[in-house]
């Protein structure tokens, strides 16, 4: 069974509406988390909300742990990488706690029970939202347009998350500054690499760009939540689950 898991209800809404056409969800409660249960492109899913940030992730993540084979997220990030903009899709492949300092027991962002800073994506399921999200951001989509998005791109590369809305030129140019190499910046994908890793279960993050993580924020979120980053993340999964082990 692989699990879709994205932070906020919007951003896997329509992933929801595709897999209730498909056949009907079951949906169990456990501990404060509700799972739906059912079928997508013909295999077995559960989809969950963790809710924001790295606590709500982690926790989701570990009792999706117990039933999942892989775990995939999908949702919204910001865009830090100089080519990454709004509209575009970051797809992880290492995935980082910018905000976890144990020093001086450990150098800056080491998981001390891991002894890694940046977290690998698993290489396989990567490699199946790489593909869906060259396929995705390929289409003609006039909605976007109308948007100022018109010539999305999608990359591949490092994630950075932590417990803090980066939404100022000063945190974004830190992160740049520290993280050179850093494409995107979100509140839980290191989280959930973090407990899937030590569980021995793949995952894999993909994110849409909403802003460039600054004060300038080209459209209205709940906006971009309905019309691009819903569509885009139900299309990605779609697109990404036929080949996906």
């Amino acid at each position: 069974m692989i699990a879709i898991v994205a932070a906020l209800p919007d951003e896997l809404a329509a992933i929801r509406t595709a897999a209730a056409l498909e056949a009907p969800l079951s949906t169990r409660r456990v501990a404060g988390r509700d799972f739906h249960t059912g079928r997508l492109c013909g295999r077995d899913v559960v989809l969950a909300l963790s809710g924001v940030g790295k606590v709500a992730a982690a926790s989701t993540a570990t009792l999706l742990a117990q039933q999942a084979s892989a775990v995939i997220m999908v949702g919204t990030a910001g865009g830090l990488g100089a080519s990454v903009g709004p509209g575009d899709v970051v797809v992880a492949s290492e995935l980082l706690q910018h905000d976890l300092d144990a020093r001086p027991l450990w150098e800056r962002w080491v998981v001390p029970s891991l002894e890694l800073a940046r977290i690998p994506a698993d290489r396989a399921l990567t490699a199946a939202l790489a593909a869906a999200a060259e396929v995705v951001v390929g289409q003609h989509r006039p909605d976007l347009a109308a948007l100022g998005l018109a010539d999305p791109h999608w990359h591949l590369g490092l994630v950075a998350s932590g417990d803090v809305f980066v939404a100022t030129s000063e945190l974004s140019d830190a992160l740049r500054r520290d993280l050179p190499d850093v494409l995107a910046v979100e509140m839980e994908g290191a989280a959930i690499a973090q407990v899937c890793h030590t569980a021995g279960v793949p995952f894999a993050v993909a994110r849409t760009i909403s802003d460039r993580a600054d004060a300038d924020a080209l459209i209205d979120f709940p906006k971009f939540l309905r019309e691009v980053a819903a569509p885009y993340a139900r299309d990605l999964v779609l697109t990404a689950l036929p080949w996906c082990p």
